[in-house]
């Protein structure tokens, strides 16, 4: 009977092993190179997109590539700091990551919360694209945007008001993973 018992016991152990081992596969993000949001829409809206995160020297390139904003339109463009896109309005993602506590600011101010990205702006088609260099945003440590989620709003972060930029409501949402490279 022991025997048996150790026996299934070890099977058991070894066949959650399988799926135990990639759930903690990126514990040491030391090694992550590149990170990935896909954006879908909140409810009654329809702007969706990607945000690709990759090392880049000392800093971390940010990539966003939106469609379905309103045309000829600024889009405040944050990190959230909860990896929650579940509400329908995007409300689980909660406030603006900041490990660090804080004020809200422009992505090129010193002080500035880590998941200040400032604006998108949409073409007369309703699409835009950003290609920013952060140097706060990191893919380990404190500031990792990894697990966090990315919101665009419906109006521009005006970059002053605090704690959000006056940016409006959450038309976009989608968490960070981290991506195959």
């Amino acid at each position: 009977m022991t025997t048996r018992f150790f026996i299934t016991g070890c099977a058991t152990a070894i066949a959650l092993g399988a799926f135990i081992a990639p759930l903690h596969a990126h514990d040491d993000d030391k090694d992550v190179q590149k990170a990935v949001a896909v954006l879908n829409p909140t409810q009654g809206n329809k702007a969706s997109g990607t945000v690709t995160f990759t090392k880049a020297g000392d800093g971390l390139r940010v990539v966003a590539e939106i469609s379905g904003l309103k045309p000829n339109t600024k889009h405040g463009f944050h990190v959230h700091e909860f990896g929650d896109c579940s509400d329908p309005k995007g409300e689980s993602a909660g406030g603006h990551f900041n490990p660090g506590g804080h004020d809200h600011g422009a992505p090129d101010a010193s002080e500035r919360h880590v998941g200040d990205l400032g604006n998108l702006e949409a073409d007369g088609s309703g699409k835009a694209r950003l290609d920013w260099t952060d140097k706060m945003m990191t893919l380990s440590g404190k500031n990792s945007v990894i697990g966090y989620a990315v919101i665009v709003h419906e109006k521009a972060d005006d970059l002053k008001t605090q704690p959000t930029g006056d940016a409006g409501a959450r038309i976009a949402c989608g968490v960070v993973g981290v991506a195959k490279n």
